[in-house]
């Protein structure tokens, strides 16, 4: 074994003594049954105190379509389902269930984003079958949860203290308390299979609990919680090919929640801290060349200049292998890590860099917003008219889920009755780059170039990854080439 090989395998055995250390602290309650009475305990106590703070949420939603008599034909719909929609316009309410957990005794609850998404109402049902109208306070697509909020006057209602998700451990044993298919609350029991589980595709800061306890749909926003009546995570996704549980569920772990429920106590709105890094997975290919003896970390490709990573040290080559003495795999988790933390916080890095294992000190920042987005519809006579674009930002562009190195004028919005939008000129998403030979950096630097009455318009943009260039010679015509 390399110099480098030890260095990080004796990072990896120093990032994992605190949880040795809380493994044999707590080594008295994980042991297995040692008579025919510890057989027979059960998880009723538990239960008692955790599930009143377990709510059933049914939400509606009005959809209008438009459709003719023909098509409700049973035979047609045999044939051709419900496909076409033509003729009147007509309304119809579609709802959907899910659960959530009490986490104020003011009546906040955490569930799912992909629960109440879309709603025009949000029903609260008490385990006691109290209902109640709820209101969103906050909801954040990019990690699956919501925030709401039910009126029930001064009374104070049961929670659920969110643990230290880091001290979940694989053995675990654990509760799933949620309403599946609809039925009611239930409660099913499992062990946590897997910790941070990542690439699961289920949301932007993949990181996960992995339990085998029974979770279906309706349990999604319900509570995973730990033998002391903790909330350990909320139950998200299950891993299936039928939409029964197969024994594969993923919680958001309690950290993250703590991180978003703070957002929404304290503004309304959630931003992130950043560490202002790009970098890749370490493949085992790649850490062959770096001189480790396993795949793990995070190398970085490129550091925002001014970001806590700058101001830390960091540069491109270097790999981050641990974040506060927590081993980072890949780039989910070094995400992750960093999105549970708060403004101003300093986080311990262990980084390979030029050969050499050290720990740097990052004091975590929110991403900057310069320049000012400046959302802007374009007017005029020209093309580009009805379009609404804004400048990119390390902050802007997190809000957009892109990319936060990327820079230049956003479309995000192309009204369909202009010519951009019947042609697709432009898409929401594109990224325009320059316009007549002018380079576009700002949304004043668009606005300058575009003349009413021109004769062509050459401009370049970046497109799903690819940079093109395309001409629009107006009412006649219009092509992009790479």
């Amino acid at each position: 074994m390399n110099q480098i090989a030890k260095r990080v395998s004796l990072l990896v055995a120093l990032a994992v003594a605190p949880l040795t250390a809380h493994a044999q602290e707590y080594e008295t309650d994980r042991v297995v049954p040692q008579s025919h009475a510890q057989v027979q305990l059960s998880y009723a106590p538990i239960v008692r105190e955790a599930a009143p703070a377990v709510v059933n949420i049914y939400t509606k939603q009005v959809v209008r379509t438009r459709r003719s008599a023909m098509f409700d034909d049973p035979l047609f719909q045999r044939f051709f389902g419900d496909q076409f929609s033509f003729g009147m316009p007509e309304e119809r309410v579609r709802g959907s269930l899910g659960s959530g957990v009490i986490v104020r005794p003011n009546g906040v609850i955490v569930t799912n984003h992909h629960v109440i998404e879309g709603a025009d109402e949000i029903q609260v049902v008490l385990a006691d079958r109290r209902e109640y109208d709820a209101r969103v306070v906050l909801d954040d697509a990019r990690t699956d949860l919501a925030i709401l909020q039910i009126d029930t006057g001064d009374e104070a209602l049961p929670t659920l203290a969110l643990s230290d998700s880091d001290n979940v451990e694989v053995g675990d044993i654990v509760l799933a308390i949620g309403n599946p298919f609809g039925i009611g609350q239930t409660v099913t029991s499992g062990i946590v299979s897997a910790n941070a589980r990542t690439q699961q595709g289920i949301s932007d800061f993949g990181f996960f609990i992995q339990t085998d306890a029974a979770v279906n749909p309706g349990n999604s926003g319900g509570a995973l919680i730990g033998m002391r009546g903790e909330l350990l995570g909320i139950n998200t996704a299950i891993y299936s090919r039928t939409g029964a549980s197969n024994g594969i569920g993923f919680a958001i772990p309690a950290n993250m929640v703590k991180s978003v429920l703070r957002a929404a106590l304290n503004e309304g709105q959630l931003v992130r801290p950043w560490l202002g890094v790009n970098g890749q997975n370490v493949t085992g290919d790649l850490a062959a060349s770096l001189g480790l003896d396993r795949a793990g970390g995070v190398l970085i490709d490129d550091v925002f200049p001014g970001s806590p990573a700058s101001q830390a040290g960091l540069k491109p080559g270097d790999v981050i292998m641990a974040v506060g003495g927590k081993e980072v795999i890949d780039e989910p988790g070094l995400n992750f890590r960093v999105a549970t933390m708060e403004d101003g916080s300093e986080i311990t890095l262990a980084v390979l860099s030029e050969g050499f294992i050290q720990e740097r000190t990052v004091k975590l920042g929110l991403p900057p917003e310069e320049p000012k987005r400046n959302v802007t519809k374009i007017d005029g006579r020209n093309p580009f008219q009805g379009i609404t674009v804004g400048n990119l930002s390390p902050r802007f562009n997190d809000e957009l889920q892109i990319d936060l190195f990327l820079k230049g004028v956003a479309v995000l919005e192309v009204d369909r009755r202009t010519p951009a939008g019947r042609y697709q000129f432009l898409l929401p998403g594109d990224i325009l780059l320059g316009i007549n030979g002018n380079r576009v950096e700002q949304v004043t630097d668009l606005m300058d170039a575009l003349t009413d009455d021109q004769e062509r318009y050459v401009y370049q943009l970046r497109r799903r990854g690819q940079n093109l260039e395309c001409m629009i010679v107006p009412n006649r015509s219009f092509r992009c080439r790479q």
